[in-house]
C-alpha cells in the first residue's frame, strides 16, 4: 500500500502594486495567471481585495500613483519564488511584497482580524483628524480681536534696543 504524500500548505499574504495606466483587462490578466500558478502549486486563493488608486510615498519609475490590491492565498512554498519571477517581467507591476503567515493560520480569521484593524485604525484616522479640525477652530477663534499673539520680544514696545540712538 502506497502512503499519500501531503503537502503542508502555508499561508501567504501579498500586496502588488500596479501602474496607474493598466487597464482593469490588464489586472485582470495579472491575477488570473496569479491564481493559475498558485493553483499548479496545489493552493488555493482565498481573496483577492482592490484597495484603489493611492498616491505613492516616493514616486516610482516617474509614477506618483498606483492601484493597490491585497490577496491572501495557501501553497507550497515553491509558489513564492515562481510568483516573484513572473512578477518581475511584468511591466504593469511596480512593487509587490509576499509576507509568510504563521502556520496553522486560518485565513479566515486573519481576514476579519484585518478588516476589524482596518476599520479601527480608520476611526481612529476620523477621531484625530477631528480634534485637529477642533483645535484649529478655537485657536483661530481666539486670535480674530488679538492679531497674533507675539508683539514685542522683550525691547521697549517693539523697537530694538538703542535704535532710538540712530
Amino acid at each position: 500500500m502506497e502512503l499519500e504524500k501531503r503537502t503542508n500548505l502555508i499561508p501567504y499574504e501579498a500586496i502588488v502594486m500596479v501602474h496607474p495606466d493598466a487597464t482593469e483587462d490588464d489586472q485582470k490578466n495579472l491575477f488570473k495567471r496569479n491564481k493559475g500558478i498558485v493553483e499548479s502549486f496545489k493552493g488555493s486563493v482565498n481573496h483577492l481585495d482592490l484597495w484603489g488608486k493611492r498616491t505613492l510615498a516616493n514616486p516610482i519609475e516617474k509614477n506618483k500613483k498606483a492601484y493597490y490590491f491585497h490577496t491572501s492565498f495557501e501553497a507550497e512554498p515553491a509558489v513564492i519564488a515562481e510568483l516573484e519571477r513572473t512578477m518581475r517581467i511584468n511591466d504593469k507591476v511596480l512593487r509587490f511584497m509576499h509576507t509568510r503567515l504563521p502556520d496553522k493560520t486560518s485565513l479566515v480569521q486573519f481576514m476579519e482580524n484585518f478588516k476589524q484593524s482596518l476599520a479601527d485604525s480608520a476611526a481612529r484616522e476620523r477621531e484625530r483628524e477631528a480634534k485637529f479640525q477642533a483645535r484649529k477652530a478655537a485657536n483661530r477663534g481666539g486670535r480674530e480681536g488679538g492679531g497674533g499673539g507675539r508683539r514685542d520680544f522683550g525691547g521697549k514696545g517693539g523697537d530694538f534696543e538703542g535704535e532710538d540712538d540712530v
